[in-house]
């Protein structure tokens, strides 16, 4: 029993000196009391249960990592195999860390490659850590260690049924998802537990589209400039692929790199955006001013960190069209492999039960007449719950998941639409479990370009725009209908009801008269609706008027009291026998005389609109059209009164100064309008933006917002 007892206590006490050096960072000693002492290569030093070697790993000692794996191998390989209370062992933590070297030296000391199978509580193994943290290297390094084993497909997985290929989507390593895609071609139709396949998850993620990113003028300017693959070349797959795909891989990344600037655009065209407007001859010119004007923006300070920014969003859009293509091309019409619930599962094989998302007739063709909420349309693979048989043998049915064509309208993402379209005419009547389709999905959430985009489709045919949901609404009823999903980009409640009146109009205006539906299922028409649902926003939008009238017209009257007193003054007074004043003739005098003018007139104008602001009924109509316009005159007139005010000062002022100080008046001046002309580049884009929404018959589309 003491004996016993010794052995604790020197167990404890070898515990407590490895967790003091380690922390301490004293890795030589480390190396020695693995060298001495065999114990303490299994002894678990922290509360999770990590070893020496995994803390390690942790704090990138690659040198450290190779010198205790050689001394584990020397005495115990299953040191290396020791798992923490989450089930990781070290080589889960360097393949999480991205270090190719510490994945190599750890995965070649397993000769029976039982490392590289290890799944921690979750179900991941090494490989799919690598893929989840987005380590490109290192999940390479790991795949050409794990195509020696036949069934390396099965650490593509985890509990949850997500793959490699989910997980490098999910975290935007699209890069790394093309590659996957290419050497585990059978994921691309992979779905998990949930019924969600990688098509799904790029389907929810419209930022890292071109038509679900919202650019500024001056960065539309520079998107179309970069080139985001100038380099991208050098990033080949560092080995030879033994499943033999590594020229189909690098065959791919060429042509990603000559053509990568090819993207879709939000319509049907597709753009070169390397060279949109010239013939391939004119390349070095082309060239050659993109080079200059990249240049002129880093010296003028816009310059580095913002191009690249552009160019990393750039990147990602190229990625994610070639993404899309991709798993469009490798989706199979009419079945996939549904093994979320079994991670385990080999992939590589065919599954002997096999979805069929779309109903057969008679004769073996594929019919979708019979569509009801269990059984749907359905494209490439995705969307319908499968039968499968439980261990007692009873059916259960996985839980309905919407196709992605349905998750792409929702969010607007018009290139996988118009993808999906072009392969698959089929999925335009896919419904989700609701009974919409891509075109009710699309008006419901204010998806305005995408609803643009398939009015424009000619090869869809009527019924799609007739359809009705579960409810009776149709595509008129949804626009009506004031929703969650409110996408507007221009702030104020009263622009807000005017984007809602100008998005049911245009909706209903892109049919013939009375062809939507007029009455849904509670007997209500479109317009009812829009009435019922939109009080709550004609009322604020009245009140948020009224305050920034009030505040305008304050402002407005007095530039017209201080423009009216400056109007009457004249500069240098007048002669007294002939009544002219004394500096008539002088430039300066004249754009005194024109400026103080013109800002009296311009701040009149603004007060009588701005009070007719405040009389006005606030009715829903008006929103529409009057109320709008009035607000950008008055604010126009708001602002040329002010500019023009500043013009007249600076011109009366200029006489005060004598000879001597003219030759600074004029730097003077521009520090002195400095804060107004900061002031008018800050609410310019605004005020362009509110031109653009009155006047532009289509409504601008809103943007979610993200944070990278």
């Amino acid at each position: 029993m003491e004996s016993d007892d010794e052995r604790v206590r020197e167990e404890d006490k070898t515990n407590k000196l490895l967790f003091k050096l380690s922390m301490k960072g004293k890795w030589k000693k480390i190396v020695e009391m693995y060298k001495n002492d065999k114990k303490a290569q299994k002894a678990k030093i922290t509360r999770s249960g990590d070893t020496a070697l995994h803390i390690a790993v942790i704090d990138g000692q690659d040198d450290v990592v190779q010198q205790l794996v050689e001394l584990i191998c020397l005495e115990c390989k299953d040191a290396l195999r020791i798992e923490n209370e989450r089930g990781n062992t070290a080589l889960h933590f360097a393949a999480s860390m991205g270090s190719v070297r510490m994945c190599e030296c750890i995965a070649s000391a397993d000769s029976e490659g039982s490392l590289l199978n290890t799944r921690n509580v979750d179900g991941e193994t090494p490989l799919f850590l690598a893929a989840m943290h987005g380590r490109k290297d290192a999940f390479i390094s790991l795949h050409y260690f794990s195509i020696a084993h036949s069934n390396y497909y099965s650490n593509c997985t985890r509990n949850d049924g997500d793959t490699i290929l989910h997980s490098a989507i999910a975290g935007d390593y699209f890069d790394l998802a093309f590659q996957i895609i290419y050497l585990y071609k059978n994921l691309a139709n992979r779905v998990n537990e949930s019924g969600l396949s990688p098509l799904h998850l790029l389907a929810n993620k419209p930022s890292v589209f071109r038509s679900g990113s919202r650019l500024g003028r001056f960065e539309a300017i520079v998107y179309h400039m970069t080139n985001p693959f100038t380099q991208f070349l050098n990033n080949k797959l560092p080995r030879k692929d033994h499943t033999g795909s590594e020229t189909d891989l690098e065959e791919a990344q060429k042509k990603i790199a000559t053509n990568g600037a090819k993207t879709k655009s939000s319509g049907s065209e597709t753009r070169d955006w390397s060279h949109p407007l010239f013939p391939p001859n004119y390349k070095s010119c082309v060239d050659f001013i993109k080079f200059v004007f990249l240049a002129v923006l880093v010296i003028f300070g816009t310059g580095s960190a913002k191009i690249k920014k552009i160019r990393r969003k750039k990147e990602k859009h190229v990625w994610s069209a070639q993404i899309l293509k991709e798993l469009l091309n490798r989706a199979s019409m009419y079945e996939y492999d549904d093994n979320g619930s079994k991670p385990n599962q080999n992939l590589g094989d065919k599954a002997d039960n096999q979805t069929v998302p779309y109903g057969f007739d008679e004769s073996g063709h594929a019919t979708f007449a019979d569509i009801t909420q269990d059984h749907q349309p359905s494209i490439a693979n995705i969307g319908e719950a499968k039968q499968q048989k439980n261990g007692d043998g009873k059916d259960k049915k996985r839980k309905m998941v919407e196709t992605p064509i349905l998750v792409a309208a929702k969010n607007g993402v018009t290139e996988m639409v118009e993808k999906i379209l072009e392969l698959f005419p089929v999925a335009a009547h896919d419904m989700d479990a609701n009974k919409k389709n891509i075109v009710l999905l699309a008006v419901e959430n204010r998806q305005t370009y995408l609803y643009e985009f398939l009015l424009k489709r000619k090869n869809l045919k009527e019924s799609i725009f007739r359809k009705v949901d579960n409810e009776g609404n149709s595509a008129l009823h949804l626009a009506a209908k004031l929703g969650d999903y409110k996408p507007w980009l221009i702030p104020g409640e009263a622009l807000q009801m005017h984007w809602e009146i100008k998005w049911y109009l245009f909706v209903k205006e892109s049919m013939s008269p009375h062809f939507f539906r007029r009455y849904n299922n509670e007997n209500k028409t479109p317009r009812d609706i829009f009435s019922e649902t939109h009080k709550d926003l004609v009322k604020s939008g009245g009140e948020w008027l009224k305050k920034t009238s009030e505040s305008c017209s304050v402002v407005a009257a007095l530039i017209a009291t201080v423009a009216f007193s400056t109007s009457t003054s004249v500069p240098g007074g007048v002669d007294d026998n002939t009544g002219i004043p004394t500096l008539e003739g002088r430039p300066e005098f004249k754009a005194f005389a024109i400026s103080s003018l013109v800002a009296l007139c311009c701040s009149l104008t603004s007060v009588v609109l701005f009070l007719s602001i405040l009389t006005s009924r606030y009715q829903e109509q008006d929103f529409g059209k009057n109320l709008p316009r009035k607000l950008i005159i008055s604010l126009t007139s708001l602002f040329m009164s002010i500019t023009s005010m500043m013009v007249s000062f600076c011109a009366g002022h200029f006489f005060v100064l004598k000879d001597r100080l003219r030759s600074v008046a004029y730097p003077v001046y521009a520090v002195t309008s400095l804060p107004v002309t900061l002031f008018a580049l800050a609410q310019f884009p605004l005020y362009i933006d509110l031109i653009w929404a009155t006047f532009k018959k289509v409504p601008q589309r809103g943007y979610k917002t993200s944070l990278t």
